[in-house]
């Protein structure tokens, strides 16, 4: 069991251990109570990504649409609404959300979005538009993980010999 130590602060109230995950119920509890008062798409959207990194993805979900119901032009309220739609097993439903992000912004989040895109494609059996994302992607950043997916679905289409030159540069770039 793991616990975090705090400095006390001035009044000594905050000093001691705490126990994991206290951090995120205070901030979900923060949130859920400006929700009420407020109800604004971006409280929405920071709740469903505190769910989502929780693994909640079902009310990861919940929150994302009710950010997307307030601002549906919302580029992080989209991207963030089809990746978890795409971890939920849905990547149908994600597709159009992840395509309109990137088709504005293709770098959103660094990148991720449109790695998130490229995985749903071939989760959609979408093999060929999948790599050409993905090879999007390879032309903008040079993520060993975008390398060693697209190599992995280069495989699956029988392109062994482009896959491994993928591989080769993960191996190159890692110095090992």
């Amino acid at each position: 069991y793991l616990s975090v130590y705090r400095t006390a602060a001035p009044d000594n109230t905050l000093a001691g251990f705490e126990l994991p995950g206290a951090a995120d119920r205070r901030q979900i509890a923060r949130l859920k109570s400006e929700i009420h008062h407020l109800d604004k798409a971006h409280l929405h959207l920071q709740l469903g990504d505190i769910y989502f990194s929780q693994g909640k993805l079902k009310d990861a979900e919940e929150c994302y649409r009710a950010a997307y119901a307030r601002d549906p032009q919302d580029e992080d309220t989209r991207a963030h609404l089809g990746a978890c739609l795409a971890r939920r097993g849905r990547p149908q439903e994600a597709l159009p959300l992840l395509e309109s992000v990137c088709a504005q912004n293709p770098k959103h989040d660094y990148g991720y979005t449109l790695m998130t895109l490229a995985e749903a494609q071939a989760a959609a059996g979408q093999t060929d538009r999948a790599l050409a994302t993905w090879r999007q992607i390879l032309a903008l950043y040079q993520y060993s993980r975008a390398r060693v997916q697209f190599a992995e679905l280069l495989m699956k289409t029988g392109a062994a010999d482009e896959a491994k030159k993928h591989l080769d540069q993960v191996i190159d770039d890692s110095g090992y």
